[in-house]
């Protein structure tokens, strides 16, 4: 594994369709690579922001989702808005420390589907979408694309180097492994304590 290149426990493998290597990532996880290879997710109410510098070609993607905030929700200092504030700030982080310039990194941003119906008093992908935004503004920086809300899971490709992305929505099927997967996820995150402080730079 190269210093361009971070992986948090994710499956790095050779993805035969776009003839190039790939890493998917799962809730939790995130992955940056100065390489030139896809990072693939699949979405169900959770987001993920792929982040670029649209200079070097340097990116990488996060893949998570606020737990339930119990109400405290629109509190700019809930520890729910902590959990999604840390998955994006460590994403920046690690593109800064890899090379990434501040002033050219630009955001797409995907998810956010109603498909865990029932789960929360208010829509937890709905809470999702809005937080990415709200974060990407308040850190100015550009989103140039966004595919968010609907009731669809999606499966996204990024290619950091180039910027593209693909998404493509998932019919909902009588296969319920991504919202096992989503709850299973918002569980451990109702149990795990909040990360440490980053240090934007």
């Amino acid at each position: 594994m190269t210093d361009l290149q971070k992986q948090f426990a994710t499956n790095v493998y050779y993805d035969r369709t776009f003839d190039c290597d790939a890493a998917k990532i799962l809730p939790g996880e995130y992955y940056y690579t100065g390489k030139d290879m896809l990072i693939v997710t699949v979405l169900g109410s959770c987001v993920s922001a792929c982040i670029r510098d649209r200079v070097t070609g340097l990116g990488g993607m996060n893949h998570f989702m606020l737990p339930d905030g119990a109400g405290d929700a629109n509190s700019p200092i809930s520890a729910s808005m902590r959990y999604g504030t840390y998955a994006m700030e460590v994403l920046i982080n690690d593109l800064l420390k890899a090379g990434a310039r501040r002033e050219n990194m630009e955001a797409k941003v995907f998810g956010g589907g109603a498909v865990l119906r029932g789960f929360t008093a208010m829509n937890v992908g709905e809470r999702n979408a809005a937080f990415v935004l709200n974060f990407l503004k308040t850190e100015k920086m550009r989103v140039v694309a966004e595919d968010l809300n609907d009731i669809y899971p999606r499966k996204v490709y990024f290619f950091p180097r180039t910027g593209k992305v693909l998404v493509k929505k998932l019919m909902q099927t009588h296969n319920d492994t991504l919202a096992k997967r989503e709850l299973d996820y918002a569980k451990r995150l109702k149990v795990q304590p909040v990360a440490g402080e980053i240090d934007l730079f």
